[in-house]
């Protein structure tokens, strides 16, 4: 019977999340949607080389399969810090992130006993960078669609814990090697790095779908926090209100919080901290709930499909629109039209 190892099967089914990534897109890729469609494809090709290294026992790949897992760690920093960033990186910004696959790949033959204490210090690094970028909270995605940055935002949490935990199955998988001789080595990777990668590949694709194609940035300036509302931070909402009710920007599927801070000339994190201090909400929330506004209205109305209407709003999915519709409104947006249509059957009798 033909054996197939696990880790070939999780990379089809990477590839089969490659070939959605490709095909949702009827534009061209921006430069971080295609970060993540290559970290996915590095996912893939890294299930490859487990399964051939643990599949059919050969010890060759080793090399590239540890360069290879210190690279995807360092790529994935590079695709989340990059959705945080105003600026997009240099090249050689990027080549710096290079250093640990290369340090890594000379280990293997200068000093290969201490390979895997280097991986691991590296994954449990990047892990860490990860998530002390997840602690500034969704906010922090200035680049992410606001109706997707939730989603980026759970996709960087995720890719931050797994990434420490594959430093911890590695310590787990060399403990294994030296007090039981690897008898339990193979087990630990199925459940442990092939699963982790099956899990960072669709966080990576989550957060490529939610990433804006708007191509423009500009640079943010380090602000300090601030705890108390301020006028200026007054004044910032009062602008942005007023971009929302006169020009509709809420509508902007594309939106996020670059494209705001673009067209008030106000650095992103100084909108987000005013939007905060102000109304106590993230930026997402505050404009999904000019979003909820008209999506009441049309329900209100008109006799369009509540589908529709979730689109002409400015919401890309139906369940972020019924979610953000409950939360502003209480109730779902069949059940408000119902309640509204019998509020005016009751006027009119």
């Amino acid at each position: 019977m033909l054996f197939v190892p696990l880790p070939f099967v999780v990379s089809l089914l990477l590839t089969i999340v490659i070939v959605r990534m490709l095909s949702q897109r009827d534009d061209v890729m921006t430069f971080e949607q295609r970060l993540f469609l290559l970290l996915v494809c590095a996912y893939a090709l890294q299930s490859v080389l487990i399964g051939i290294r643990w599949g059919y026992d050969i010890r060759a790949i080793l090399p590239a399969q540890a360069m290879l897992a210190t690279f995807n760690a360092a790529l994935a920093w590079v695709c989340f810090s990059n959705l945080a960033s105003d600026s997009q990186p240099s090249l050689r910004q990027i080549g710096w992130h290079l250093l640990p696959a290369l340090i890594v790949g000379v280990m293997m033959f200068a000093w290969r006993d201490a390979v895997g204490t280097a991986i691991i210090l590296f994954f449990l690094g990047y892990g860490i960078a990860l998530l002390w970028l997840a602690r500034l909270g969704p906010n922090a995605l200035v680049t992410s669609r606001l109706d997707g940055v939730l989603r980026s935002y759970r996709a960087l949490q995720i890719t931050g814990w797994a990434l420490v935990a594959s430093a911890l199955s590695d310590v787990a998988i060399g403990f294994d090697q030296t007090r039981n001789g690897g008898a339990y080595s193979g087990a630990i990777v199925a459940a442990g790095n092939v699963l982790a990668l099956l899990i960072l590949g669709t966080a990576a694709s989550i957060a490529s779908f939610d990433t804006s194609t708007d191509n423009e940035r500009q640079d943010e300036e380090a602000l300090p926090e601030e705890r108390a509302a301020s006028e200026e931070d007054a004044q910032i909402v009062q602008r942005i209100g007023e971009l929302m009710h006169k020009k509709a920007l809420y509508k902007d599927l594309e939106l996020n919080l670059s494209r705001i801070a673009r067209k008030l000339g106000v650095p992103a994190r100084r909108i987000s901290n005013a939007i905060n201090r102000i109304h106590g909400i993230s930026v997402s929330q505050y404009v999904n709930n000019y979003r909820v506004e008209e999506a009441c209205r049309l329900l209100q109305t008109t006799n369009e499909a509540i589908t529709q209407i979730a689109f002409e709003a400015g919401f890309l999915t139906k369940s972020n629109f019924n979610r953000e519709f409950l939360r502003v409104t209480g109730k779902s947006p069949s059940s408000w039209r119902e309640e509204q249509r019998v509020s005016e059957l009751r006027r009119a009798a």
